[in-house]
């Protein structure tokens, strides 16, 4: 495990979380947004993102993991953040999207897994 210290995808990681008010930058999978609602029903998906911004703006690290399973090799990295949510520590699997590093609407987050860390 080794944290994200590449400084485009750190900053847009970083603009992703940004724009959590915002529909369509931290996008949850079924099995994530499964998750939820299933062990944190009174949290929204939305709620998640808020959370995301504020742990990593408190100093929490985002953790880059090399890709090594075949069902997603079209991805070189997943992204992890761990924090807690109503007293229970998480692990948050996402993936960065972007085309335009300078753009700082461009990149999104999908959130393709989350459970008890």
């Amino acid at each position: 495990m080794s944290k994200l210290t590449d400084p485009e995808k750190l900053a847009c990681f970083k603009n992703a979380l940004a724009n959590w008010r915002y529909e369509g930058f931290i996008i949850l999978t079924e099995v994530a947004f499964d998750w939820i609602r299933i062990h944190l029903p009174t949290l929204s998906p939305r709620s998640l993102g808020r959370l995301m911004h504020e742990s990593v703006l408190g100093g929490n690290e985002i953790d880059q993991q090399k890709e090594t399973r075949p069902e997603w090799s079209v991805h070189d990295f997943h992204y992890d953040l761990r924090f807690a949510i109503d007293g229970r520590l998480v692990y948050i699997e996402t993936r960065l999207i972007y085309d335009d590093p300078d753009d700082p609407d461009n990149p999104i987050i999908h959130v393709v897994n989350i459970h008890e860390a």
